[in-house]
């Protein structure tokens, strides 16, 4: 069980969470504004926040970068912008996940399972030195990867995106944020080139490149590496 903020002003979107939520336990707040928003999540400290962009006095992503960087708890945007813009600007303010309306039930509390255990194996430390995702096992001092117990030959380039990657599993990751925690933050690289080693990386990853079931893209947005098929 754990505790939701609600910030959407729409009453049929937030009676939909509502209901959805605590049918699956949670004990659910609502904010229907800014302001509303940044006093209940003060207010009750929750382990997560789902977040409209359109609010009545002002946009959502005010109440996101408020929040950022001090705080950590895991923010969902659940908006019917849906152009690749606003959700690029989403994740890199610090959101965690960006579902467009009208979105299902179950794909919503997958991603809510994702962020709640991404937010508890943050707060335990730092990475593990050998992390497993799905078939998928990287031993950093060793500087190995494995699939299925063989080995994967990747180039330092492609064992640095897939290390980023699996430290966040289940989270998507924007051009812009794999591209400077890779290269750097005054790196000139650009997008097409992380294309390029991504397509090289799940090569060598996934049983086919061309259906990729762990390293999915996020069309024009980004990268996640997928913690459950």
């Amino acid at each position: 069980m754990s505790t939701v903020v609600i910030v959407d002003d729409d009453p049929h979107v937030r009676r939909f969470l509502r209901a959805t939520l605590t049918g699956h336990g949670h004990v659910v707040f609502e904010a229907t504004t800014v302001a509303e928003a940044r006093a209940a999540i003060a207010e009750h400290q929750p382990a997560i926040v789902l977040l409209d962009l359109g609010l009545p006095d002002g946009d959502g992503l005010t109440v996101l970068r408020s929040l950022r960087p001090d705080s950590k708890v895991p923010v969902i945007v659940l908006s019917a912008r849906g152009q690749e813009g606003d959700k690029v600007a989403a994740l890199d303010s610090g959101a965690d996940d960006y579902l467009t309306k009208p979105f299902g039930t179950g794909e919503l509390m997958a991603r809510i399972r994702v962020a709640l255990r991404h937010a508890t194996d943050a707060g335990s430390g730092p990475a593990p030195e050998v992390m497993e995702v799905g078939p998928i096992r990287i031993d950093q001092p060793r500087h190995e990867v494995t699939v299925n117990g063989t080995v994967a030959r990747l180039t330092p380039i492609e064992f640095k995106i897939l290390v980023e990657l699996a430290r966040q599993p289940g989270r998507v990751l924007t051009h812009r944020a794999l591209v400077r925690a890779v290269w750097g933050a005054t790196s000139t690289e650009q997008s097409h080139t992380l294309r390029v080693h991504v397509a090289a990386l799940r090569r060598k990853i996934e049983r086919d490149s061309a259906r990729p079931q762990w390293l999915v893209t996020e069309a024009g947005v980004g990268y996640r590496l997928r913690d459950e098929a």
